[in-house]
């Protein structure tokens, strides 16, 4: 079974490296953004609950504290500020306090793009 919180932030960013020269991207721009974080567990049979989402919730807070109204680029560890960085930085940011974590999604549902990431770069990572 699987739980999810999901947070908007508003960011700005620009990435000078991703694209051919004179694209729009290289140019300080915008988004509206929609996180969700996906924990995977069973519910405690005393609880019903797999975890505290007032647990997510307030982890999820600390993080769009970190990214909303911000210039990406300036966050640390956002200096490529791409929907791919923004996964795994998100992911790093609250892996440690939510040890059923599977997933991280960010959205531009405005444009209709996303990226969801399950932490297997942190895998190997680690096995290495």
């Amino acid at each position: 079974m699987r739980i999810f919180i999901d947070f908007n932030f508003e960011a700005a960013h620009h990435l000078p490296h991703s694209f051919p020269d004179g694209h729009v991207n290289q140019r300080l721009h915008g988004h509206s953004f929609r996180a969700r974080i996906t924990l995977d567990g069973r519910p405690d049979p005393k609880s019903g609950l797999i975890t505290d989402l007032g647990a997510v919730k307030s982890c999820a807070d600390s993080a769009r504290e970190e990214l909303d109204h911000r210039y990406l680029n300036e966050v640390p560890g956002l200096e490529l500020p791409t929907l791919e960085t923004i996964a795994i930085w998100l992911w790093r940011r609250v892996e440690p306090d939510l040890p059923a974590l599977v997933e991280i999604g960010i959205y531009r549902d405005s444009c209709g793009e996303g990226c969801e990431y399950n932490g297997e770069f942190e895998t190997r990572k680690a096995a290495a």
